[in-house]
């Protein structure tokens, strides 16, 4: 069963949160971070990307780098730009995009969930990056950034959600990347009771988003526990940050491949060997095609469209990982046509959030970049939650969800 707690968050005044908040730390590089925290010392990148401090170039993972984001966040501290609540709080945080919402649960969730399985995986994570997120969780002593997890629907907590999204909220803004943001705080006892009881009776949780930070974040937990001789198991370094989103609130966009050769064929030799087991329909030099259901492809390839739908027997749908899209073009098209082995490894494929759009497909292969583009189906929620549920893992970039979790709006700190 799902153990979360309240707790007391770090989190910047109402007039602040706008300065304070920024994107993941993951999803942009130094210079852009540099460049969107110009002018603004309360930004948070100066505390999730404190190499923006130093001279450009500086190594990201240089032990100074790693100082000045503690230094940065105590500085934000004294300076009441980040401010610790009284008394411990859940939280519900609402992103909308393109007009859709979807409303999380701020907890802090256990760290012994994630450790005995409860919390449960679908990607592999390397063991740099959590390095990486566990020196910068460690040295702060706290979790700056929330993990992103989903459950199962749950009525009770549904119900929750609405009750407290009728209040006034604590923050409302939209992001420069006009997504908008809203968070509320809940100091009514019997609500967080309701909450941590409703937790309770939810068999798993399931990652969604941010595997690193979440493995990161347990294993620093972990560690405290091993190294405390008077452990009791509810100190607050057994919980980290997450937002827990009800599954159905959830929707995954498609990401999608370009590949910069054609592994020595000609354009009409490689359509060739995709009809061996693929329809193949020429949609033209218009607009571009979007797959229009699962196991339905969308390949851009000098200046044409086409639909790519395999044939019956090449895939297997009752295969947790056999029956995604992502297999199918992994081993018909990629290694079997194109001789790409390791999706993780090889420069010869790069892979394109939907966020950009098919136009940015069409744009990298029209630019003489890459020379041929492939768009896939989203995988849905049901599909993560059984390749979870049956300890399967996912290949490599294949889910991406949109809009991000802003970071800043509240910390959590591990004592």
């Amino acid at each position: 069963m799902a153990k979360v707690k309240p707790f007391c968050g770090v989190r910047p005044p109402r007039d602040m949160v706008t300065r304070v908040a920024s994107r993941p730390y993951d999803v942009l590089n130094s210079e852009e971070a540099r460049a969107e925290a110009e002018g603004n010392p309360s930004s948070l990148y100066h505390i999730i990307k404190p190499e923006i401090d130093f001279a450009p170039g500086t190594d990201e993972h240089a032990p100074a780098v790693y100082d000045k984001a503690v230094e940065n966040f105590n500085k934000f501290q004294r300076e009441g730009w980040l401010v610790q609540d009284d008394e411990e709080h859940y939280y519900i945080y609402a992103q909308t995009m393109d007009g859709r919402t979807q409303y999380g649960i701020v907890v802090a969730a256990n760290v012994a969930d994630y450790m005995e399985g409860r919390i449960k995986k679908h990607e592999l994570t390397r063991r740099d990056k959590e390095e990486d997120r566990m020196k910068h969780v460690r040295i702060n002593n706290a979790n700056i950034e929330p993990v992103f997890f989903a459950f199962p629907d749950n009525a009770e907590l549904e119900d929750i959600i609405t009750t407290v999204t009728k209040g006034e909220p604590e923050y409302d803004f939209v992001a420069p990347d006009g997504f908008g943001h809203t968070f509320w705080v809940i100091a009514d006892k019997g609500l967080i009771k309701r909450i941590t009881d409703a937790f309770e009776a939810i068999p798993y949780l399931y990652i969604a988003d941010g595997h690193h930070r979440t493995a990161a974040a347990a294993l620093v937990g972990n560690e405290k526990a091993l190294a405390n001789p008077a452990h009791r198991g509810d100190e607050e370094y057994n919980f980290f940050l997450a937002v827990c989103f009800p599954a159905s609130h959830l929707q995954i966009i498609d990401y999608n491949r370009v590949v910069k050769d054609l592994n020595g064929l000609t354009s009409a030799e490689f359509i060739e060997r995709l009809r061996e087991n693929f329809d193949v329909e020429d949609k033209g030099d218009g607009e571009p095609y979007r797959p229009s259901c699962l196991h339905n492809f969308s390949l851009y390839l000098e200046g044409r469209w086409y639909s790519l739908t395999p044939h019956a027997g090449t895939y297997n749908d009752n295969d947790p990982i056999g029956v995604l899209d992502v297999t199918v073009s992994s081993d018909l098209i990629l290694r079997d046509i194109l001789g790409i082995e390791d999706l993780r490894s090889d420069k010869r494929i790069d892979f394109v959030g939907g966020i950009r759009g098919l136009g940015e497909l069409k744009r990298r292969v029209d630019s003489g970049e890459m020379a041929v583009a492939l768009a896939l189906y989203p995988v849905s929620m049901k599909q993560l939650m059984d390749i979870a549920d049956t300890g399967n893992i996912m290949p490599p970039k294949t889910t991406w969800f949109e809009p991000k979790l802003r970071s800043g709006l509240v910390i959590h700190k591990l004592d």
